[in-house]
């Protein structure tokens, strides 16, 4: 942008517009390649990526003797407690223990940490724990491992049993891609290409110092024109004409030469 920016500074609209169109055959191209090239890099080269998710509630341990009340206290606690869970779920007291229990899933604490999700919607009292990874199978394998966990340790670190498992991953789903987004990254693709190719049409224009019309000699070198010579080529002339000019010319090779 700020190349444009540098090189419509000394061009009105009116010329941009000119060169745009002039040239519009090279913005056409490069905003179709380049829109071309990244919607083929999103289908074709980038890996697609899979979410696994599972559910839990944090509710208060009340209800498990039948006598469950509707406690807008305990309520409010347990909607506190989400953020506290939040940055619990990701530390390495709940990662490590997962990656010493589980060695199958084949992955370090630190992947863990990156690819974990852990979100809710206000209001309410229930989480949802997502992992992203390239196989869908190890996706579910992996956040109902660290659901089951994190379940396990939060009476050991929070001194309160009330993190109850809703909804587990189910390996057989039908996975869906969240990554990449082929049609976002298309239209990415399409801007930038589009950006791309004015800067280019801008570029060629401002380092091109040809005087090509009697408008630019009347502009960059303040002077009138005098007359100017078309460039004629050979297919501009008519069939008559350029048989005459043959013939004239035959006619001139055809005289003897005259030696002293």
């Amino acid at each position: 942008m700020e190349v444009i920016v540098v090189l419509s500074s000394q061009l009105d609209l009116k010329e941009i517009v000119w060169l745009v169109r002039k040239k519009l055959w090279l913005v056409i191209l490069v905003t179709v390649l380049g829109a071309a090239a990244a919607g083929a890099y999103s289908a074709w080269v980038m890996k697609p990526v899979y979410q696994a998710n599972t559910k839990l509630i944090v509710n208060s341990t009340a209800g498990q003797a039948g006598s469950f009340k509707l406690d807008l206290n305990m309520i409010n606690t347990n909607l506190s407690l989400i953020n506290t869970y939040k940055e619990i779920i990701r530390t390495p007291a709940i990662m490590d223990l997962v990656v010493e229990k589980h060695p199958e899933l084949g992955l370090t604490t630190d992947q863990l940490m990156r690819n974990i999700r852990f979100s809710s919607v206000n209001g309410t009292q229930v989480v949802t724990i997502s992992y992203l990874d390239t196989d869908y199978v190890r996706a579910a394998k992996v956040v109902n491992t660290v659901s089951f966990v994190f379940q396990q340790q939060i009476p050991l670190i929070m001194k309160v049993d009330n993190v109850y498992i809703l909804h587990t991953a189910d390996s057989n789903d039908q996975p869906v891609k969240v990554k990449p987004d082929t049609k976002l990254n298309t239209a990415i693709g399409f801007v930038a290409a589009l950006l791309l190719s004015i800067t280019l049409v801008l570029a060629l224009n401002y380092f091109d110092d040809t005087l090509r019309t009697e408008s630019d000699v009347e502009r960059y070198l303040g002077l009138p024109t005098l007359a100017a010579i078309p460039n004629i080529k050979q297919g501009d002339l008519k069939p008559r004409a350029l048989a005459a000019v043959k013939a004239a010319i035959g006619k001139e090779g055809d005289k003897p030469n005259v030696t002293q």
